[in-house]
């Protein structure tokens, strides 16, 4: 903010008045600007900050999205893994999901259509390609990494969105651009690292000090975090 409602001194003293209360409010504004940037919850430039909404869990759909995604915006998340698509059938048609995506973003929200595949005859729905969304995640520890790797290299081929992947295989070889480690419980916490995403899993977690430990131990030591799930954060008022 500048400085307001005063008129230039033409003597010394009044000029340098002047020049300390600019200098004053610089540091101020960069003292402000540090603070904010040192805050736990980052920013949608900064790391991932996912939150999973797992539909077996807790059905979010038109009626309830957008208190989904204000509670991940004031819950210092920055990015939504949304579960569109289960063991083979869409849950949502395109006008939903296009709705989904106009509300996740104005509330500065990245969204991820999320794709629970339990068998490798499960297909890719490809229309959901064109709907705006940030990326599409696959979900697919279920089936065998060969199934894994051709469902990966299908997306990446056809998809012009940012590819993820959440995995149970703590040395899965994929290569997407996000690849997310289902680190659930502080027994596997051993396996968060750089270059990868490490999770927290409500379900696991005692107390709010517990999850907020594991969440804080995931986003320091990896590429971001990604909480399990929402429903589960609801259940326990975390």
């Amino acid at each position: 903010m500048a400085p307001g409602g005063k008129h230039r001194h033409r003597e010394t003293r009044g000029a340098g008045r002047y020049y300390l209360a600019a200098g004053l409010l610089v540091f101020a504004v960069s003292a402000v600007a540090c603070y904010a940037y040192l805050l736990p919850h980052p920013s949608p430039g900064t790391k991932p900050v996912i939150l999973y909404v797992n539909q077996g869990n807790g059905v979010v759909n038109k009626m309830n999205f957008d208190a989904m995604a204000s509670y991940a915006n004031s819950s210092g998340f920055n990015t939504v893994f949304l579960q569109i698509y289960r063991q083979g059938v869409l849950l949502f048609n395109q006008q939903d999901l296009q709705i989904f995506v106009t509300q996740a973003h104005l509330k500065n929200l990245r969204i991820f259509f999320s794709l629970w595949i339990t068998n490798s005859s499960q297909q890719i729905p490809t229309s959901i390609y064109v709907l705006g969304e940030d990326g599409v995640s696959l979900d697919m520890s279920l089936i065998s990494l060969p199934s894994q790797q051709s469902l990966l290299a299908s997306l990446k081929a056809d998809y012009s969105g940012k590819t993820a992947v959440t995995t149970t295989n703590m040395n899965s070889p994929l290569k997407p651009d996000m690849l997310v480690l289902e680190t659930y419980g502080t027994s596997l916490q051993s396996f968060i690292k750089h270059g990868t995403i490490g999770s927290v899993g409500v379900f696991t977690t005692s107390s709010l000090a517990d999850y907020q430990s594991q969440f804080e131990y995931a986003l320091q030591n990896s590429d971001g975090v990604m909480v399990f799930d929402y429903a589960g954060l609801l259940k326990r008022r975390y």
